[in-house]
């Protein structure tokens, strides 16, 4: 079957900096990993060391016939202590962003995935009322300095994740507060001394260690979609030629009969009552992994028979064309997929999630809808936050023992649709195999 995607079409894959790049000892993330009793498998450590190998590692992108790369700065790394800006790191990042040039590989940057700066917490962190100052400060600074070199700017990643974390909680009940008041188990106590060495290490009750991934009350969302208010017209001032977004995480919600209204209520909950914070963007990042089915209670558990991913969602890649096509007729912008992809050790089935993917963004385009670009998570196997090194995600394997890089097959493949639509005249067709 032949495709052809438009001229320009971003093909591209994502990290985010505490993932790959190691040493992010000023983050959150880091004080909680490592931390006695820590909730998270492990530590990440040098994690990939991308943050020394990022040269090999864009040139291996280009290699394999991708023209984009959607990475994250980290903002511990450049503002360490608040008001306190780190040069050096910004240099660091303009190295990366001269290796994108270099290798033909266009940036599209992600001011803020997941990990926050230590002392923002300290200070309320996501629900602070000054956090969007904060923020928008430290993304106009970043903006000022780097600016020119960014075509596209992602200022918060998936700024509606804490939504989704809140139904997992409910789903497996865990009880964070009888937990902390003590239970009289093994894991009771473990949890108690984790909670007590959290309050340690940010000098407030554990119940406000207020980090980006955790739970969030309704003013704690207002706070982060009003950040990234402020931080879009804090770049707009200082960086004008850049095209600014804001990526969010979606379900393709479906419903049963009887489910309908809990699926619309899911969709609202989780994505039409922020589009008021969106009408002024110039794109719409988009991630997608799997689907949610709704019955007359609730989300509907995966069925027994389905495929299940490493992460323990549903191997459903057709999701994508699903989503794109719903948020589409809501939001009157280019739609960029930030996100898509697979957890699994099977890269075959990681082939064929990329090429039915691909099928619906192509299906979408060629009912016109703008779809700008599609990057794949992720670019390498790396660290999954609480869950450690155990998940691959990656087109790339990592020997963590060397750093040696591996393309997987699904690499190569991908890297050749990409390579074979970006060097086609505009009278040929590309193809999907």
């Amino acid at each position: 079957m032949s495709y052809h995607f438009p001229e320009g079409f971003l093909w591209g894959a994502s990290t985010a900096a505490h993932q790959v790049e190691g040493n992010n000892v000023n983050s959150d993330f880091w004080v909680m990993e490592n931390l006695d009793g820590s909730t998270f498998k492990e530590p990440s450590g040098d994690a990939v060391d991308h943050y020394r190998l990022f040269r090999e590692d864009i040139a291996l992108m280009e290699k394999l016939g991708m023209n984009a790369y959607r990475f994250s700065i980290e903002w511990a790394r450049i503002e360490p202590e608040e008001g306190v800006f780190n040069e050096t790191e910004i240099e660091h990042y303009r190295d990366v962003l001269k290796a994108c040039q270099e290798n033909k590989i266009t940036p599209i940057v992600t001011l803020h995935h997941f990990t926050s700066p230590a002392w923002l917490i300290r200070s309320g962190g996501w629900e602070s009322a000054e956090t969007p100052f904060r923020f928008a400060r430290y993304c106009s600074y970043v903006m000022r300095k780097l600016g020119d070199m960014i075509p596209y700017v992602c200022t918060i990643n998936e700024a509606n994740i804490s939504i989704g974390i809140a139904k997992i909680i409910k789903r497996h009940q865990i009880n964070a507060s009888a937990v902390q008041v003590g239970i009289n188990t093994d894991k009771g106590t473990r949890m108690q001394a984790y909670y007590a060495a959290l309050s340690d290490a940010f000098n407030v009750h554990p119940q406000e260690v207020h980090s980006f991934l955790g739970p969030r009350t309704e003013k704690g969302l207002e706070i982060i979609f009003q950040a990234h208010v402020e931080a879009r017209n804090a770049i707009r001032c200082v960086s004008p030629s850049t095209r600014i977004g804001i990526t969010m995480s979606l379900y393709d919600i479906q419903s049963i009969s009887g489910g309908e209204k809990q699926a619309e209520h899911a969709l609202n909950e989780e994505f039409l009552r922020f589009q008021a914070y969106l009408k002024e963007d110039d794109f719409f990042g988009l991630q997608n992994y799997t689907r949610a089915v709704y019955g007359p209670d609730g989300m509907l558990p995966i069925p027994d028979d389905a495929e299940k991913t490493q992460m323990g969602n549903e191997y459903y890649p057709q999701a994508l064309e699903a989503v794109i096509r719903y948020v589409a007729k809501q939001l009157d912008m280019p739609v960029l997929v930030t996100e898509n992809g697979v957890a699994t050790d099977q890269d075959e089935r990681r082939i064929a999630f990329i090429q039915r993917a691909l099928t619906g963004v192509h299906a979408c385009i060629a009912d016109g809808i703008p779809v700008i670009g599609y990057m794949h998570w992720s670019l390498l196997d790396n660290f999954e936050w609480q869950l450690g090194f155990s998940k691959t995600f990656g087109l790339i394997a990592v020997d963590r023992t060397t750093q040696q890089r591996y393309p997987k097959p699904s690499a190569y493949y991908y890297g050749k649709i990409a390579a074979t639509n970006r060097l086609a005249d505009e009278d040929s067709q590309s193809i999907v195999e």
